[in-house]
């Protein structure tokens, strides 16, 4: 494979992405002088830009707000994107774009890597496109049940055919009617800065039971995992969500296959999480 091909993350903001870091550091180990870099973008320039796309591009890793908008665009798809409507991760490959979801992946190894193992109740807030995955992930964790707490209940009804294909048991709630039953994880997709007090039913008995999974890592921590953490609970930060979708899409971009890992593939994954850490 050659080496100079260019590979970047579009979205709106973008600056502050550590996508940069993770993937130069994965392609110095593994002896590829590509260029990744950074990207503002919004759907309504989507098209022209992938157009304009020359042979030497290798791949786009995608955030919001273009996950859905890059989706018509695809000559390909990976199952998950079709299952999650949301794709974040994009192959240039002899003139075809291929479509891939790694964040359920990523989501999946943030709470392996946590020793959370198996789920039977998640409560999700937000129904955008990270929270799809988020449903995704935790039937891939054996959740039966999933809650879903978003500000306008209606703009959620979509995420019931995800649970349908899933056969999960699905509960869409206001993020003021409080967490029903008794969760033991709340994965958190809302922005960070979301302010979170009582009258959002997150008691300190629940703050303490289950695991807090924000997918916030900048700047961290988010206030959700600050309250978390002063109840005494465990959180897991969207870092770790980050890095592991990071490790599939090098797969993917380096030829290897989603789910074949790389050579040397926890040397990788030390290298990239050093990257950050040497960034701080």
């Amino acid at each position: 494979m050659t080496d100079d091909r260019r590979l970047a993350v579009l979205g709106r903001p973008i600056s502050h992405s550590l996508s940069p870091l993770l993937h130069t550091a994965a392609y110095e180990h593994l002896g590829l002088g590509w260029r990744y870099e950074r990207i503002e973008m919004t759907g309504a320039g989507l098209r022209d830009f992938v157009a304009g796309l020359g042979p030497e591009w290798r791949g786009l890793s995608l955030t919001m707000p273009v996950k859905h908008d890059v989706i018509p665009l695809l000559d390909e798809r990976h199952p998950l994107v079709d299952l999650t409507g949301a794709c974040n991760t994009a192959l240039l490959e002899e003139g075809r774009l291929t479509g891939f979801n790694t964040d359920v992946h990523g989501i999946v190894m943030a709470f392996r890597e946590a020793g959370v193992q198996a789920l039977e109740h998640a409560h999700v807030l937000g129904g955008g496109a990270t929270a799809a995955s988020a449903i995704a992930a935790a039937s891939m964790l054996g959740a039966t049940r999933v809650t879903v707490a978003v500000r306008t209940p209606s703009r959620a009804l979509h995420l019931a055919d995800l649970a349908t294909s899933l056969q999960l048991e699905l509960d869409v709630h206001a993020l003021t009617d409080g967490v029903p039953g008794a969760p033991d994880a709340v994965i958190s997709t809302l922005p960070n800065g979301t302010v979170f007090d009582d009258s959002n039913g997150f008691s300190e008995q629940l703050r303490r039971s289950a695991v807090l999974f924000d997918v916030a890592y900048d700047p961290w921590p988010s206030t959700l995992a600050v309250s978390w953490s002063a109840a005494g609970g465990r959180v897991i930060s969207g870092f770790e969500m980050l890095l592991h979708q990071a490790v599939m899409q090098v797969r993917i971009f380096a030829g290897a296959g989603a789910d074949v890992p790389l050579p040397d593939e926890d040397t990788i994954v030390d290298l990239m999480r050093g990257s950050v850490a040497r960034a701080a």
